[in-house]
């Protein structure tokens, strides 16, 4: 089994973890996971200070509360832009999204 080559960056170029990830061909992705997270931990502190439960805004929502746990979860980024929104509404806020 042959060992994978180890490849030696120089880091004298590179300035921010944005230009690492960029040349790595992964800020795209890493960006998208960012977002999920951020919106699911939103979410859940509307939530507390709701205290609004799971199993309580998965009946709000009209779905499981595995749903929910899909939702929430930060690594799962399989979520419509729908369901966010109406997770928002049913805790109180408003999805926001904008092109910077």
């Amino acid at each position: 089994m042959a060992k994978k080559k180890r490849v030696i960056r120089s880091t004298a170029k590179l300035t921010t973890l944005d230009d690492f990830l960029g040349e790595e061909g992964k800020l795209d992705e890493f960006e998208a996971i960012v977002v999920k997270e951020v919106l699911a931990w939103q979410i859940e502190q509307a939530m507390k200070e709701k205290n609004i439960s799971r199993s309580n805004l998965a009946q709000r929502m009209k779905t499981s509360r595995s749903q929910i746990g899909r939702l929430l979860d930060p690594k799962d980024g399989n979520v419509t832009l729908t369901t966010l929104q109406r997770a928002a509404r049913m805790v109180g806020r408003t999805l926001r999204l904008e092109l910077v």
